[in-house]
């Protein structure tokens, strides 16, 4: 006969089982969690999974070699509000109507009919925050605890809208540093300035350890490269590229530390993380700027130096490591495709991203889900890729005459294109219009235009688009 000591220790064992087994079933149902690291104004070649030069960048190589480089991303405009608005809405910054970037005290921000990645995913169960720079207005209705983000810690702004930017700075007010919706250090200095990247990073750290028992969406949008370039004393002077390099070092140390706390709490496995920059870089800094590396011009342009990014993808067990993806994808396609896989509704309003899912998983044969993809300035439509062919409409940009030093820009010089048809496949630079040997292709990538200008508009052909939604405006 079994004594009664022994039959409770079986149903004991029996219950721990079970437990174990709901536990497993729970994991199992849990949706997975997300972070998006954004840095700003990083270039194409400023990492090492993309070619850097003298900047050693070990958790980025770590995060390439277990994960995805896509070669082909791109951001909706070059320039940091418009930037940040697509990413976080899914949609090109045209038919949002935030183009730019918004300085201190615009009464323009982000609408509050517009879904963010948060507000999507927030009905699931998310624990949500961002840390860093936000950029979608700074009334505190623009603010990001208005728009589903539980958790805010950064600048509102760009890190050089203040009193010390080395052309304009008396039009600037003093920068302050937000947490939450409260101005916690209303006047930022440089030395301040230098334990931003730190900061962020001890509190996505934080965030993760507190949320981890819950399906999180962390965004990380970094202050830095964008000038003026600042640096903690762990990196200053460690780098062979100078003070551009050393900050780059240091966020890929905030990459790694990410990376580890996630390992640290057993959530590698059911976390997607995407690494990527809002733009390309500034090119008129000189030392203190990036480099498109093959790409031609950069940042406040609509060639790929300015809009084409770095992008790195890891997911253990989901996205095949050591792989690269060659087919485009875009920051609109980022809030379509998490919330494909956190089993989310997506927003009401009209979309231009797309899930990118099968391009992530590494399926057989994926290929990108744009037929199209527009290049805007402002509200000018100046180029659209289809394939690896890429018409450029005639228009102005600026081409940097010499590079500055030392944090003080050089000047910029103004420049026009004809109609040009460039092969990114085998031109990556865009060198080489090879319009007037293939009218059929430019004919029909300038059709597919027409279905921006009609829906976005187009201010190059006085075109006003019918499908495009209103910016958030200020009510105090």
């Amino acid at each position: 006969m079994i004594s009664a000591r022994s039959l409770i220790g079986i149903l004991a064992a029996v219950m721990l089982m079970m437990a174990a087994a709901g536990a497993r079933a729970a994991d199992a149902q849990r949706p997975p969690n997300f972070v998006v690291i954004f840095a700003d104004d990083l270039g194409y070649a400023d990492i090492g999974p993309f070619g850097a030069k003298d900047i050693e960048t070990p958790h980025l190589d770590r995060m390439a070699r277990e994960g995805m480089r896509f070669t082909d991303f791109y951001v909706s405009q070059a320039v940091c509000s418009a930037s940040r608005a697509a990413l976080l809405t899914g949609c090109y910054s045209n038919r949002v109507s935030i183009m730019g970037a918004l300085g201190p005290g615009s009464k323009q921000g982000i609408n509050d009919n517009e879904w963010t990645i948060a507000e999507v995913l927030k009905p699931r169960g998310y624990a949500t925050a961002v840390f860093g720079k936000w950029h979608l207005g700074d009334k505190q209705q623009f603010l990001p605890l208005q728009h589903g983000f539980d958790e805010y810690f950064g600048l509102p702004y760009s890190n050089d809208m203040w009193p010390f930017h080395p052309t304009s700075g008396k039009s600037f007010p003093d920068l302050p540093l937000i947490s939450g919706n409260k101005i916690v250090n209303p006047k930022m200095t440089g030395q301040d300035q230098t334990q931003l990247t730190t900061q962020y990073t001890e509190h996505a750290v934080s965030f993760i350890e507190r949320n981890r028992n819950k399906p999180f969406f962390l965004y990380v949008p970094h202050s830095m490269p964008h000038v003026p370039l600042f640096v903690s004393d762990k990196f200053k002077g460690k780098s062979k590229r100078g003070l551009f390099g050393d900050v780059i070092s240091e966020i890929d140390w905030s990459v790694g530390q990410i990376l580890d706390t996630l390992k640290k709490h057993d959530l590698d496995s059911n976390t997607l993380v995407i690494f990527t920059s809002d733009n390309g870089p500034w090119l008129s800094y000189g030392d203190h700027a990036g480099s498109a590396g093959p790409l031609r011009h950069g940042k406040g342009t609509a060639w790929d130096g300015g809009q084409r990014v770095p992008c790195v993808a890891r997911w253990p067990g989901k996205i095949p490591a050591g792989k690269e993806c060659k087919q485009l994808a875009s920051t609109i396609d980022v809030l379509p495709t998490l919330a494909e896989f956190a089993g989310a509704e997506l927003p009401p309003n009209k979309l231009d991203g797309l899930s990118i899912r099968p391009l992530l998983l590494g399926e057989t044969d994926a290929k990108t889900p744009h037929e199209s993809f527009y290049f805007y300035w402002g509200k000018e439509l100046h180029a659209v890729r289809s394939g690896s062919w890429k018409l450029h409409f005639p228009h102005s940009y600026r081409a940097l005459k010499s590079g500055g030093a030392g944090g003080v820009p050089g000047p910029y010089v103004d420049a026009k294109t004809d109609l040009a048809l460039f092969n990114l496949e085998t031109d990556i630079g865009e060198l080489r219009n090879v319009a007037e040997r293939n009218p059929d292709v430019v004919a029909r990538l300038s059709k597919l235009a027409d279905v921006a200008r009609a829906e976005l508009g187009d201010a190059l052909t006085g075109k006003t688009g019918f499908e495009v939604r209103p910016h958030g405006l200020a009510t105090k």
